[in-house]
């Protein structure tokens, strides 16, 4: 999401980053660009710091060199179209905010997935678990936030109420962009058996292991198909799910897990497969079951909270609840049922998802309407 945000605005907008070893906020080097740039399937989601940046980082700090954007708000100017902070952020960089609204003239807003390490602290990282708080409450000191969907937005309202909190920034819910697919290209030839493809990081709260029990009970009952999964997996709570895997694998079952894919060989998944399954037990937005009914394909997910919000225009079949019975359920319908999947097709080819494009152009045109408070 953070890259093709970055990519739309790229010519609206300057990057900057808190450089720890420096010890301020600076505008990206040439090779903190080009390695955004060449962010692909398997690159982490933490910061890197390569040796020559952490050593010029030490050097400045200890010759007091002055930071470009200390600068600019010592010199009264600044950015005049505010700050934009589109991911979670560190403590260290939560004390290091005040620096850089000082270098901006205009509002101050942030981008909120969801608070699902509050809603399922057991499936969530302990780490981030205990960052989250604090983090909701940092989130009160911007002009704005941008929630990526309507449930988020009332997570966030009500951990707030909850809190007691007297004043708060104000928060719209701006549904997440996607890269829709071109027009044409599809399948020269159909799989042998049907492919369920399942798309997303293999971790705690996304339900893995219930989609793998789900297909146990079916492959066990005669079913064919094969299950394919893509996506990075979580070392902390995707565990339990990779042993699954392998233990499948070992008996001899029709599971393929490719880890995370590139775009051509995701296109080409989705070309590949019949119908999609998200066993996910909660979401901030559900990009993959957009992503899903972008191409064509139906998809097998929850109907609450931001799952429902993507699934009531058409295209899903939609589970009250994730559990394997309901999965295994489901995934017989349509594979047991080609007139339910065909129309279930039909509605997904009709829907239409907003582009990154035109979820940039609304972020910022709501973003242009805040007043900077303070």
């Amino acid at each position: 999401m953070v890259l093709a945000l970055r990519r739309e605005l790229a010519t609206n907008a300057d990057g900057v980053c808190f450089d720890p070893y420096e010890g301020v906020w600076r505008p990206l080097e040439r090779e903190e660009s080009d390695n955004l740039e060449a962010s692909g399937p398997g690159a982490g989601r933490g910061a890197h710091w390569p040796l020559g940046t952490r050593v010029r980082g030490r050097f400045r700090r200890m010759r007091h060199s002055p930071s470009p954007l200390a600068a600019l708000a010592a010199a009264g100017g600044g950015w005049p179209g505010g700050v934009l902070v589109p991911e979670i952020f560190s403590p260290a960089v939560a004390s290091a905010l005040p620096s850089l609204f000082a270098a901006s003239m205009g509002p101050r807003v942030a981008v909120f997935h969801d608070a699902i390490p509050l809603q399922f602290p057991e499936f969530t990282p302990q780490s981030t678990v205990t960052r989250f708080p604090g983090y909701l409450r940092d989130l009160l000191g911007f002009d704005g936030v941008a929630a990526v969907s309507a449930a988020s937005r009332e997570s966030l309202i009500g951990y707030w109420r909850w809190l007691g909190v007297p004043r708060m920034p104000a928060v719209e819910a701006i549904p997440l962009g996607l890269d829709v697919p071109r027009p044409g290209g599809g399948n020269a030839e159909s799989p042998p058996v049907p492919v369920v493809l399942s798309v997303g990081s293999i971790e705690g709260r996304k339900n893995h292991a219930a989609l793998l029990e789900a297909c146990e009970s079916l492959w066990a009952g005669g079913a064919r198909f094969q299950l394919r999964l893509v996506g990075i997996a979580n070392s902390e709570t995707g565990r339990p799910a990779l042993e699954r895997i392998d233990r499948l694998r070992s008996a001899g079952r029709p599971v393929r897990y490719d880890g995370p894919e590139s775009d051509v060989a995701l296109e080409a998944a989705y070309g590949e497969c019949a119908f999609t399954v998200y066993p996910s037990l909660a979401e901030g937005f559900g990009l993959p079951v957009a992503e899903s009914l972008a191409r064509g394909k139906p998809c097998i997910c929850r109907t609450a909270g931001a799952l429902g919000e993507i699934a009531r225009g058409g295209g899903c079949l939609g589970l009250a609840a994730a559990a394997p019975t309901e999965i295994a359920a489901a995934i017989r319908t349509l594979l047991e049922s080609p007139d339910r999947l065909a129309s279930l097709q039909a509605a997904a080819r009709s829907r239409r998802f907003r582009t990154w494009a035109e979820y940039s152009t609304e972020l910022l045109g709501w973003m242009g309407s805040l007043k900077r408070v303070g």
